[in-house]
């Protein structure tokens, strides 16, 4: 083959490759470009839906709100606002702990014939029905917690309010320790490869050094795998912010907001899925889309609040997740 001939064949493959590129590159847009635009659609529309709701109350009353009372076209939404917020602390507090250590479990402690089968035992609690889990909080969960529940009383109830008399039944507790359940595997698994790609030299070093497990584990998986532990914490915290059907069955379902953290409640996507299919009083359906726009907002701040503190531990070298 001549020169002239092979550089011929050169060009032709870097025009191919160029093309190859090209096609690629519009086909990504286009659909970025699709689903940025539905989302943008569904978001519009939801406003729009709402607004006779904001017009009548406010965006800031509707929000401030503490009166749910359809009968009389009374509508706020802070008491569905403070539920979702308090269930989901209470979910990261009990699951994120809990998630660290199996994920450290299985990246640093378990002998390697151990780690697939518990690992896929942890996955597999993400494949179970958000009904199911409903159903086993409602008929064995709200039982099983009421001893528990008297104890904390009896003990922080008398110092701390907050911490006061529970109420017999479904509660915000109930509603927390059930999403906690739900989002473990969650976070265990994108905690479980965040770790597990940490440097093997900065590893085998800290061993060698004379460190234990938990040397590498403190100094190493834990400081170089902050960042991506914070976005195994924002997928859990969406999908506890976004749970529904699971919530609903023990939450309670109470309009106001309860004094005790063992009252009922309601939250967010819980009211939605209660009341939508009975919104028949006036401004009854707007108002609950009032409260799906709310509810996306929501989760817009904490997406964006969380990339910021990644941001701050990563030095901002990424801008999202």
């Amino acid at each position: 083959m001549t020169q002239s001939a092979h550089l011929a064949e050169l060009g032709g493959l870097r025009r191919r490759r160029w093309t190859g590129d090209l096609i690629f590159r519009l086909i990504l847009s286009a659909l970025t470009l699709g689903i940025t635009g539905v989302l943008g659609v569904m978001m519009i529309e939801s406003f729009v839906s709402a607004s006779p709701v904001y017009q009548k109350f406010g965006i800031i009353g509707f929000i401030t709100g503490v009166t749910w009372a359809p009968s009389f076209t009374v509508y706020g939404a802070w008491a569905f606002i403070y539920g979702t917020l308090l269930t989901s602390l209470l979910a990261l507090l009990i699951a994120v702990p809990i998630s660290v250590l199996i994920a450290l479990l299985l990246t640093e402690l378990a002998p390697a014939r151990l780690r697939g089968p518990l690992g896929i035992a942890v996955d597999l609690l993400a494949a179970v029905p958000s009904v199911v889990y409903g159903l086993w909080g409602l008929l064995v969960l709200v039982p099983a917690l009421r001893p528990l529940e008297q104890a904390i009383a009896a003990t922080l109830g008398r110092v701390i309010p907050f911490f006061g008399p529970p109420t017999p039944g479904s509660s915000y507790f109930a509603a927390g320790v059930i999403l906690a359940v739900m989002i473990v595997p969650i976070v265990s698994a994108v905690t479980r490869e965040v770790f597990a790609s940490t440097p093997r030299l900065q590893r085998e070093a800290v061993l060698a050094l004379g460190g234990t497990r938990w040397d590498v584990a403190r100094t190493v998986t834990l400081p170089i795998g902050r960042a991506g532990l914070l976005a195994a914490v924002v997928l859990g915290l969406g999908r506890a912010i976004g749970e529904t059907i699971a919530v609903t069955l023990v939450i309670g379902n109470s309009d106001n907001i309860g004094r005790s953290i063992f009252s009922p409640g309601f939250t967010l996507a819980s009211v939605i899925a209660n009341e939508f299919n009975e919104a028949t009083e006036t401004l009854h359906p707007e108002a609950l889309i009032a409260l799906g726009t709310v509810l996306l907002v929501v989760s817009v701040i904490v997406n964006a609040a969380a990339i910021g503190i990644r941001n701050r531990f990563t030095g901002g070298a990424r801008s999202g997740f």
